[in-house]
């Protein structure tokens, strides 16, 4: 389940917020905008913002911008202004954009696609099916990995046993 909150559970910070929409809006397959890009875009939306400043608010270095920044961000990115000030309402987005993210992956789209109009008996039996299989698929690395360890350690004592035969 996507939080709002990082392990420690406090609330994400406004960087934090800030990189998630960078990294979760946008078109599959295409890369994150620019900070030049956002910032030409609220300016010609009548807005002012540097990409420079926007790359602060970013990282962190700067962490108290105005409302109307505020505003202006949430417009370029299509979400509401609440998302940087309200954290109940800052926790339903970021579950949204997480499930963007999801979707945005071609083959979870076409699932998603077909899961819609399930019943939530159904969806629970895909959803079982789909933690079985990330089981599944760990177990089988986890095995490749012991293999590969165990034929390592067996060409180990190999090698030094025909060692001393040579």
């Amino acid at each position: 389940m996507a939080h709002n909150d990082d392990e420690q559970g406090r609330p994400k910070t406004l960087a934090e917020k800030i990189d998630k929409l960078f990294k979760s809006i946008r078109r599959s397959g295409e890369p994150e905008a620019t900070y030049r890009e956002v910032a030409n875009a609220i300016v010609a939306r009548g807005g002012t913002i540097s990409a420079s400043y926007i790359w602060q608010l970013r990282t962190g270095v700067k962490d108290n911008p105005t409302m109307r920044h505020l505003q202006a961000l949430a417009d370029y990115f299509g979400i509401s202004p609440a998302y940087f000030l309200d954290e109940d309402k800052s926790k339903e987005i970021d579950s949204q954009l997480d499930h963007l993210v999801a979707v945005r992956d071609s083959g979870v789209r076409t699932m998603a696609l077909r899961a819609a109009g399930l019943s939530p008996a159904g969806l629970q039996i895909v959803n079982d099916l789909i933690e079985r299989e990330h089981q599944r698929e760990r177990d089988l690395i986890e095995r490749e990995h012991e293999r590969e360890h165990d034929i390592q350690a067996a060409g180990g004592e190999t090698g030094s046993s025909s060692a001393g035969q040579d």
